[in-house]
């Protein structure tokens, strides 16, 4: 969306697939705002999104935390931060503002509107946050908190059935234990580049047979990533 004649239209649309009406609009407009967009629309009225990314990250927070604490009264305290987090990580509301189209009404410069894959995620997902900022000034927090469960909470059970809480590692463990009782081990393939640039590729072996390969600026990050390849290679995924 970067016609300015269109937005009050576009931003009714938006108010519909969110499902929250907003009493003042320039609430929603600010949170679809990208810092980048006001450098080359010098006549925009609104800020951009970042103070309201800040505040809908703390009530996201809240809400999600809360929501946990009620539906898992069992679980100890750090197995319901780690569900938390897997569930307001930055793949999880890139996930959910996409679901949701938002990518269709984010107001970005020329330059930024050009980029995909994991940069776009962050801005999603940043956009999420933004949203829930804008409704909690907007409507208050029960509004806020109707939103997230609307498009968030129904994530939770897969995460918890499926261990995605679990860094890949710990679920690759897991699971290989349980499948084929062998304990993965890790070897680093090769390395490349200069100290300050170097990129590992690790390999993830189930016994002498090789499953995946991944790589990574540091040995923990590429074992991770040849974790995470190893789970959809075997289907744990």
């Amino acid at each position: 969306m970067s016609d300015i004649a269109t937005i009050t239209q576009e931003l009714l649309a938006l108010e519909r697939i969110i499902g929250v009406s907003f009493i003042d609009e320039i609430h929603l407009l600010t949170a679809i705002t990208h810092r980048s967009y006001l450098n080359e629309h010098r006549e925009a009225k609104q800020g951009h999104n970042e103070r309201y990314e800040f505040l809908g990250d703390a009530v996201l927070e809240l809400i999600v935390t809360d929501f946990l604490f009620r539906k898992y009264p069992e679980k100890p305290e750090g197995e319901l931060t780690a569900i938390r987090a897997a569930l307001v990580n930055t793949v999880s509301l890139a996930d959910a503002a996409t679901r949701m189209n938002i990518n269709e009404f984010l107001l970005l410069s020329k330059g930024e509107a050009k980029d995909t894959g994991r940069a776009r995620q962050y801005i999603l997902a940043n956009v999420f946050e933004s949203i829930i900022g804008a409704i909690y000034l907007d409507r208050g927090y029960e509004d806020a908190k109707n939103f997230v469960a609307a498009h968030l909470f129904d994530k939770t059970d897969a995460i918890v059935s499926k261990r995605l809480w679990q860094d890949a590692k710990s679920r690759f463990q897991e699971l290989a234990q349980e499948h084929v009782g062998v304990t993965p081990n890790y070897e680093t393939l090769s390395q490349v580049g200069p100290d300050h640039d170097r990129m590992f590729t690790v390999g993830v072996f189930l016994g002498h047979e090789k499953i995946a390969e991944g790589k990574g600026r540091s040995k923990q990050e590429a074992e991770q990533s040849s974790a995470e390849a190893g789970l959809t290679v075997k289907g744990w995924d």
